[in-house]
């Protein structure tokens, strides 16, 4: 799935050609990718304590294994006898920070999963694959290895398959402790299944789908935080209810591929937003036509604690919150009303927290976000 870079075949110039005889003072002596600071050995390293991993997430559509120089994947046209392919990339922004500070690389690439199959599903695409890209200053096998573990944790919870990927090593551009990951999925959805605006009408139900906390965005602003604040990752305070600061904010992001798929198929979803950079108003306001608005219903739920002590440390006022953060809604699906108790009912049998949020109504294109959040957050202004 993931390579390095191969040794280039480069053959030396022997001692007593025309260069060397004529005393070049460009020549370097004793030149090789490892000395520059590429390890080949430790990349290939990386590949075999990987491979176990990747073979989770196998589809049958999947031809071929790893080492190859492209992933292979055969369509399948009795489900999909109108294919219409979807791709979104993403990365995980700076929470990568975090989990480098920890040391810990296991539940990142979760969270780049979720980034990138969660933009599919919003369309009624099914994942089908995704390709992952890491870049590091030096390749430490175990650290990849715990990496691509989580990117293959989080293809098996949406059921894609990880068909491909590269790890670049970056000698005097990263440090050897820094890394960035990146990934492209590829979805399909049949053309008369696609969802989004067009599909909304007045009188939908907007139901919510809880986040597991902060996910994969805003983490810019929570760095500042701590740094400001004079927060520590390893301490645990008094709103995480014996929970350290670093554990909540390395919870994995809720993947919703499955569940969303499930709302489409069993509960007539007419379109998804996914709750990302930009908060709630930010994203929903992405699936509404111009005629329509949405209503937001704040006191239908209360945001997480780590919300809550962020607000408090970082004196953020409740405008910066909505605009930055998720608030502890990582999905909405607009569905008819006559189908919300349905597809409320559904997505508790698949152990998803969800509510009524608010509804759709006749307006100009806009989210009305109305009312106070209940607990805590009641008090932000």
């Amino acid at each position: 799935m993931t390579s390095t870079p191969a040794a280039s075949p480069v053959s030396s110039d022997p001692a007593g050609s025309s260069n060397a005889a004529a005393g070049s003072s460009y020549a370097a002596a004793g030149s090789s990718y490892a000395a520059a600071g590429v390890d080949i050995e430790a990349g290939d390293r990386a590949v075999e304590l990987m491979k176990s991993q990747v073979a989770r997430t196998n589809r049958p559509e999947v031809i071929g294994g790893l080492g190859g120089f492209a992933g292979l994947f055969s369509m399948d046209l009795q489900k999909y006898p109108q294919p219409i392919m979807a791709s979104s990339t993403d990365g995980v922004g700076t929470k990568i920070a975090i989990a480098q500070e920890l040391g810990r690389h296991d539940t990142i690439g979760i969270d780049l999963v979720a980034m990138v199959v969660d933009d599919l599903v919003v369309v009624g695409a099914e994942p089908l694959f995704l390709s992952d890209y890491i870049a590091t200053g030096k390749v430490v096998p175990e650290r990849i290895a715990a990496i691509v573990g989580g990117i293959a944790e989080g293809c098996v919870q949406a059921g894609c398959a990880l068909i491909g990927g590269e790890t670049a090593e970056h000698p005097g551009v990263m440090r050897p402790e820094e890394y960035d990951i990146s990934g492209t999925g590829v979805g399909v959805v049949n053309a008369d299944s696609i969802l989004g605006s067009e599909r909304v009408e007045a009188g939908d139900a907007l139901i919510a789908m809880g986040s597991s906390g902060v996910h994969s965005n805003g983490y810019s602003l929570v760095r500042h935080v701590i740094a400001t604040a004079g927060l520590q990752l390893d301490a645990k305070y008094d709103e995480l209810e014996g929970a350290s600061l670093g554990d909540v904010l390395l919870t994995p992001t809720r993947i919703y591929a499955k569940d969303c798929l499930a709302l489409a198929g069993e509960a007539g979803a007419h379109a998804f937003s996914h709750i990302t950079g930009g908060g709630l108003a930010g994203n929903l306001v992405r699936v509404l036509p111009p005629h329509l608005d949405a209503v937001v219903d704040r006191s239908t739920w209360s945001p997480q604690p780590i919300f809550t002590l962020l607000a408090s440390a970082g004196s953020i006022a409740r405008e910066q919150l909505e605009l930055t953060f998720n608030l502890g809604v990582g999905m909405i699906a607009l569905v008819p009303a006559a189908q919300a108790d349905a597809a409320l009912a559904l997505l508790a049998q698949r152990g998803v927290p969800s509510w009524r949020v608010g509804e759709v109504i006749e307006g100009s294109g806009v989210v009305q976000m109305t009312g106070d959040y209940a607990g805590p957050a009641a008090a932000w202004r």
